[in-house]
């Protein structure tokens, strides 16, 4: 459905690696992280970030991992000198164990939307919920002109300025521009624009990074006519259509907030996404680990699945 477009398919090794991983683990955040001047380590198979706190302290923060067995990452973290750094640890799924470690819980798990695109085109319609396919039939309906892109390297896009107008109004904060576009710089043909117009002016946006067999839901806006269009509901399913026709196994559609965004949680589940509990945060001191192992046992219900 999407018009003819002139920029490549994904690159052929963006389809052959069959392990899923959340884009915050993956080799291309990396090297969009270095492109912007940080240093991440690949430890383990695991992405580990570090920042330097004032006075000089280091941290090393590693997010969305397989900490279903740490100690490999414990031990890499130790041969590279790192065995007395603060941590702070936030596992792709829950990870109570962690509290054997002394880590101490600092924030209780969060949920995802993760879609599985493997089925064939009817599976995934059906999978639909009643109301979203109803979206989908009116999205259809309409005379709207879908395209597909390549992220264009232009700070000025209209998704980047109505994204920033609705962070500001919605009271969060999204990766900066200049990362988005490093993304889009170092792993070619991964950051995928698909757009809306009805006529020239455009109805709805949808900035899908790809990495491995996986792709995340980055950033996204309706406008109010698109809105009456149904133009993100066409556009979203297009798009996934899209992704799963070059090998895209899942889609992550982000954090789930049913109490500060429950239409947009609505929306997310409606595709027949399936609710992923992560595993919360954790604050890991290693010198103080035997010290801080009592506390951390006691909220550790909190943070199972």
């Amino acid at each position: 459905m999407f018009d003819s477009a002139p920029d490549p398919d994904l690159p052929a090794a963006a389809t052959a690696r069959p392990q899923l991983r959340a884009l915050q683990q993956s080799p291309e955040f990396a090297r969009a992280l270095m492109a912007c001047g940080q240093t991440p380590l690949m430890l383990d198979s695991t992405l580990v970030l570090q920042r330097r706190l004032p006075g000089g302290l280091r941290l090393a923060m590693v997010n969305r991992a397989d900490l279903g067995n740490p100690a490999p990452l414990m031990a890499a973290l130790r041969g590279q000198g790192l065995g007395r750094t603060p941590l702070i640890l936030s596992p792709e799924a829950p990870a109570p164990h962690l509290a054997r470690l002394g880590a101490v819980p600092l924030a209780t798990p969060a949920h995802a939307a993760l879609w599985d695109l493997t089925g064939d085109p009817d599976q995934r319609r059906a999978a639909l919920h009643q109301k979203w396919r109803n979206r989908l039939k009116h999205g259809e309906a309409q005379t709207l002109r879908l395209t597909r892109q390549n992220l264009p390297h232009d700070v000025r896009h209209w998704l980047f300025q109505a994204d920033a107008q609705q962070q500001t109004m919605r009271g969060y904060r999204s990766w900066p521009i200049g990362l988005t576009l490093a993304f889009a710089r170092e792993n070619k043909g991964q950051a995928k624009l698909f757009q809306a117009f009805e006529g020239k002016d455009p109805a709805a946006a949808i900035l899908i990074l790809t990495h491995g067999s996986t792709a995340t839901y980055h950033i996204a806006h309706t406008t109010r006519r698109g809105k009456q269009l149904s133009a993100h509901t066409l556009l979203l399913w297009e798009a996934a259509s899209w992704l799963a026709s070059k090998g895209i196994c899942r889609l992550d559609l982000g954090l789930i907030n049913t109490e500060d965004a429950p239409g947009l949680a609505r929306f997310k589940l409606g595709t027949g996404a399936r609710l992923h509990r992560l595993g919360g945060t954790w604050g890991l001191w290693p010198p103080l680990g035997r010290l801080l192992r009592p506390l951390a046992r006691l909220d550790r219900r909190l943070m199972a699945g």
